[in-house]
């Protein structure tokens, strides 16, 4: 089952979808699924997750949404305070609403960046997180792909557009942001046992040795997969992820 609805709080409206296994009242476990830069909620990599997860085990939910200024979401400046903004009032949704005994995390690229700071900032609240493609320098992942036009229109105080299905406007203040909010500058041992990084090793996005340097600094538990591309479009490495992901989670129930 599908269901569109909005999360309207604090002056925010979260456009987000819920799959479920027909009956709503039967959700113990929730999992908050996150996309990536210029992504949207309505996307066939998470909604095969939901599908597989859902198929296997009736009690689980999975919540996708629309970062700030993606998708169908009404803001028009992407601000990094936000987005952490907008993951809480999801989670606090699924805690209060849908009175998950178990929350759980999947998130790709920079939904991922924005889970692990939310995590160290926060008491973490997630059983466990699985991390694909993750964003884990994101700062430069983003700067990497900007033009030398648009990044000096960028130092002249000006917005330009990055993005995929929608194109995303972002200032010089975004990316200072994300690079004040170096994760590699953080540790994450206390949290490693519950995180799993999975990284496509022809991800021509985000370098694997991103994720390997940033496993290896804080023992997480790291799944390369050799014919991966950044957004997974190989079907067969994509359900291999996703089986793995699977399997990450029901090991903690």
């Amino acid at each position: 089952m599908e269901k569109l609805f909005d999360i309207n709080e604090e002056g925010y409206s979260i456009r987000c979808k819920l799959y479920y296994n027909k009956d709503i009242h039967a959700i113990k476990n929730v999992v908050i699924a996150t996309h990536g830069f210029g992504g949207f909620k309505e996307n066939k990599s998470i909604e095969k997750f939901a599908e597989r997860i859902d198929s296997k085990y009736k009690d689980f939910a999975v919540i996708c949404f629309d970062w700030p200024c993606h998708g169908q979401d009404a803001r028009k400046k992407l601000l990094l305070e936000e987005c952490q903004t907008y993951l809480r009032l999801v989670t606090n949704y699924a805690n209060e609403q849908l009175k998950a005994e178990k929350l759980f995390n999947y998130s790709v690229s920079f939904g991922a960046y924005n889970t692990l700071k939310y995590i160290y900032d926060n008491e973490n609240p997630f059983k466990k997180i699985a991390l694909r493609s993750p964003g884990i320098r994101m700062y430069e992942a983003l700067n990497n792909s900007i033009s030398d036009d648009a990044r000096t229109k960028l130092d002249k105080g000006k917005e330009i557009s990055l993005g995929y299905q929608r194109l995303i406007k972002i200032s010089k203040d975004f990316l200072d942001d994300l690079k004040a909010n170096d994760l590699t500058k953080l540790e994450f041992f206390d949290m490693a046992d519950d995180i799993l990084l999975i990284h496509g090793l022809k991800d021509e996005m985000i370098p694997p040795a991103y994720s390997e340097d940033f496993a290896e600094a804080n023992v997480i538990e790291l799944i390369e997969v050799e014919n991966a591309d950044h957004r997974f479009s190989n079907p067969n490495c994509l359900d291999f992820a996703i089986q793995k992901i699977i399997e990450f989670f029901a090991n903690s129930l």
